[in-house]
């Protein structure tokens, strides 16, 4: 299998939302209400609402893919596109996801090298993510890799209020 990540654009879109709801939905349908996983879908990962992101200059988003097939993707914020104000020295990781059947292949590494590469390229000083605080399995994959805790932010999934955690990779030391 030789796996590529590629910065996609908008003519990627039907496929973006259909990995976004995908893998979302793999990801934590199992332990949130249906009501509430598609409030959040419909929201959130309507194809209206990624093409807004994906026009955004300060949002890229990046497949990872084996012979055209999506096994993950990747969306990264800089600047105004941030979900917290982290300033301009910071990129966020807002979405690492892979598909259920390909999370033992290391995808998730690819994309995060990835980010890695770009902080890198626009000399970011950290990269900062939030994690459902819940979410053991990429708690534990953020803190193998240097990510450490540095605050909470409230996430809303329909109408249930949860928390994430606040984790960050000081770049100045990593790179």
């Amino acid at each position: 299998m030789k796996i590529i990540v590629r910065k996609i654009s908008i003519p990627d879109l039907p496929r973006l939302n259909k990995i976004s709801r995908q893998t979302f939905a793999e990801t934590f349908a199992e332990v949130n209400s249906e009501e509430d996983m598609q409030k959040y879908l419909s929201e959130n990962l309507s194809e209206n609402q990624l093409r807004s992101e994906l026009e955004n200059q300060n949002s890229e988003f990046y497949f990872a893919e084996n012979e055209n097939e999506i096994l993950g993707y990747l969306k990264l914020n800089i600047g105004k596109a941030q979900t917290e104000n982290q300033g301009n020295k910071s990129i966020e990781i807002e979405r690492i996801y892979v598909l259920k059947e390909f999370l033992r292949m290391k995808i998730g590494q690819l994309l995060l090298e990835k980010s890695l590469e770009i902080a890198k390229e626009k000399n970011a000083e950290f990269i900062w993510l939030g994690v459902w605080e819940e979410n053991e399995r990429a708690i534990k994959f953020y803190e193998k890799n240097g990510f450490e805790i540095f605050g909470k932010h409230d996430f809303i999934l329909g109408t249930d209020l949860q928390t994430d955690l606040l984790m960050k990779l000081n770049l100045r030391n990593n790179i």
